[in-house]
């Protein structure tokens, strides 16, 4: 193990800081995530509702773990990609909502940013399922 592993793990750790307790909330919370997407216009609210539930605590979940952190961490950040596009429309709004949604807007796309790079990174050996090139 060296100090890379570790900031890998810490890594996976801050981000399940911000996913797991949202995915929850919406869970416990159900139908408001379905309620959410319907008064966002965003298709098949149902359908997106159970996809958030899933991306935010089972697959995160497993990147926390530290399984299949390398594909999983790719389909997270398409999925909030996706849910920047859905939920912070800011060239849509006027301010002040405009200022939030635009700043909720880049802060998804950075954390897409930092899931693609723990996906080149891969796991570290801090993991159940560490990935084979680490």
């Amino acid at each position: 193990m060296n100090a890379r592993d570790g900031e890998l793990l810490l890594g996976r750790i801050l981000m399940a800081v911000l996913f797991l307790p949202s995915g929850i909330e919406k869970l416990l919370g159900w139908p408001g995530i379905v309620n959410a997407l319907v008064h966002l216009g965003a298709p098949l609210p149902l359908l997106g509702g159970i996809i958030a539930v899933i991306c935010e605590i089972v697959v995160m979940g497993l990147i926390l773990l530290g399984v299949q952190v390398r594909p999983l961490a790719v389909i997270l950040a398409i999925y909030t990609v996706a849910a920047a596009f859905i939920g912070h429309r800011y060239w849509q709004m006027h301010p002040p909502a405009e200022i939030a949604a635009k700043i909720n807007f880049y802060k998804d796309m950075a954390i897409a940013g930092g899931l693609l790079a723990l996906s080149a990174a891969g796991s570290g050996r801090l993991a159940l399922w560490p990935d084979s090139s680490t």
